[in-house]
């Protein structure tokens, strides 16, 4: 078990309670210690950060267990307003973030390039003219100047409590008139934002290969691009273009560890290896919680940081109606990990170092991701899987010894339950044979170079991350499930009603999965406002009276 920085468990009441020690739970910990509560966050893993976390697989060798690009955290403020940079928090730019192949080695396109998406929008249209045509190419730095504001709008939205008010200070000023430009028409703005990935993507460009790259890295989000809603997971490239995804020296873990020390520095505490087992609640509000050890923790207030099932089980009969019949859609699994040890990064004809730096976007074609989907929608595995790869060893040396790199394949929409009763323990390294090829048909000899793989298959996603079902979203992403409907209408605002005290955080909860920690800051937020004046605000207040009437006093 791992404690507090002295070692040993203190005794005695705190706070607040943060159940899970996930970068979510992490982040409400932080900003509730920062405002004078006493806070420990107790988690059931001898491994800190839950999905955001890195471990050393092999000897010597670091592999995240789970994110390892973060993007939504990059534009939410969080990172300066903790102070993370100040707890060794240092992240490297993925510029470019994004590289798309040729349709096959060194063939189609003008002239056989491949797609480079850097910061640079100027490099990046440069490319799309080269490999697209320089209709594209206008067309996408239209996009940007178009998109940029809409996508800081949903920014803006991720990070307040999804109420209708919220939502209106968000996308209000889209409809004013800025300056040199005409009002944005309400019909077009709520067209453009309920309809579909593909339809945004048919809207404003011809080339099929740009349009699989953007639908590849909008896909990431979970649902299709063909499904209603999900023309924002499309323009949210937009903002990559003023900050990247980035990946956190020494692993997607070093945001998780800068939390905890950010955390511990308030005073916080973070428990590790002993889970809550059941929450205590007396009278109609929470209490605290008993953990599997048998411990008990009394606070008044509670974070529940974990999935919404989890949630559930852990208030058992004392849960009131709206979280007991709580049944958001979870899905039958969302994708497979293939995490490899080898002895060279993937090397794409046509590109260099720079198709390395950020997200391999390995599909040229749309109708491979409407397949992949149609098969998961079947419960088939994928007859022809769409690798997303990650070789962030190239830039940064402190997760692999020299002549070795670790490179991480995504594969979506693998399904956990298949509809032929297959056995995932069974079919585990025979999938992460097909996912290496997959990568190797667009980088030649790269199958070559895997000396060793691990493998987190939906099932073992589940076994590992507590992910049921291999969510690693924790709820479906889809429009039915987002903004005031998640996990469900009730339960949208971070509390729980018939339980005081109890609130929820996480991927469950508003603005839904990723590493953003948006979650985790309104859960702090909300349980700050519901408790009034602070120890350490009451403190600052005090010191600013005296000055005053100071003040007052010598004039």
């Amino acid at each position: 078990m791992t404690t507090s920085p002295s070692g040993t468990v203190p005794p005695g009441p705190v706070d607040v309670v943060v159940v899970g020690a996930g970068h979510n739970g992490l982040v409400a910990a932080c900003y509730l210690a920062r405002e004078g509560l006493s806070v420990e966050v107790v988690e059931a893993d001898d491994v800190l950060g839950g999905a955001v976390s890195t471990v050393e697989r092999w000897p010597g060798v670091h592999v995240d267990r789970g994110s390892s690009a973060h993007v939504i955290v990059r534009h939410s403020g969080i990172v300066e307003e903790l102070g993370l940079a100040e707890h060794g928090l240092r992240y490297i730019d993925c510029d470019p973030w994004g590289f798309a192949p040729a349709p096959s080695p060194g063939a189609p396109g003008p002239d056989g390039r491949p797609l480079v998406l850097s910061v640079d929008l100027d490099a990046t249209c440069a490319s799309i003219e080269t490999a697209c045509g320089p209709d594209d190419a206008a067309a996408y730095r239209r996009f940007v100047e178009v998109w940029g504001p809409r996508s800081r709008a949903v920014v803006a939205s991720f990070g307040r409590a999804p109420s209708a008010g919220g939502l209106l200070r968000s996308f209000w000023p889209l409809g004013a008139p800025a300056e040199g430009r005409p009002r944005t028409p309400g019909g077009e703005l709520a067209v453009d934002f309920l309809g579909s990935g593909d339809a945004l993507l048919d809207k404003w460009f011809t080339s099929e290969r740009l349009k699989a790259a953007l639908a590849w890295f909008g896909a990431q989000s979970g649902p299709p691009m063909s499904e209603p809603g999900t023309a924002a997971m499309v323009g949210w490239v937009a903002l990559l273009h003023d900050v990247p995804p980035g990946h956190p020296v020494g692993g997607s873990g070093g945001l998780t560890q800068a939390l905890r020390r950010r955390l511990e520095s308030d005073g916080g505490r973070v428990v590790l290896g002993d889970g809550a087992a059941r929450l205590l609640v007396e009278d109609g509000r929470v209490a605290g919680v008993e953990m599997r050890s048998g411990r008990v923790v009394r606070a008044p207030s509670v974070v529940a940081a974990c999935h919404i099932g989890v949630t559930r089980e852990l208030a058992g009969d004392a849960a009131p109606p709206v979280l007991a019949d709580a049944a958001p859609p979870v899905g039958n699994g969302f994708g497979l990990v293939v995490r490899a040890l080898t002895d060279a990064p993937p090397s794409y004809p046509g590109a260099g170092p720079e198709a390395l730096q950020g997200l391999q976007l390995l599909c040229t074609d749309r109708a491979q991701l409407a397949a992949a989907h149609g098969d998961w929608g079947a419960g088939r595995l994928p007859r022809e899987p769409v690798p997303l790869a990650m070789s962030f060893s190239v830039s940064d040396g402190t997760l692999a010894p020299p002549g070795q790199h670790v490179v991480t394949i995504w594969g979506q929409w693998y399904p956990y339950a298949l509809a032929d009763g297959g056995d995932w323990d069974e079919l585990a390294d025979a999938e992460a044979r097909r996912l290496v090829a997959a990568v190797d048909r667009y980088a030649p000899g790269f199958a070559d170079s895997v000396r060793e793989t691990y493998v987190q298959t939906p099932l073992a996603l589940e076994r590992e991350l507590s992910l049921p079902r291999g969510n690693v979203m924790h709820v479906e992403m889809g429009l039915a499930s987002m903004f005031a409907l998640r996990p469900t209408p009730g339960l949208s605002g971070y509390r729980v009603p018939g339980l005081t005290g109890l609130y929820l955080a996480g991927a469950s909860t508003h603005p839904g999965g990723g590493v953003s920690g948006n979650s985790g800051r309104t859960a702090a937020r909300t349980v700050l406002a519901d408790r009034g004046a602070l120890p350490r605000a009451r403190a600052v207040a005090g010191r600013v009276l005296h000055r005053v009437r100071g003040g007052a006093r010598q004039a």
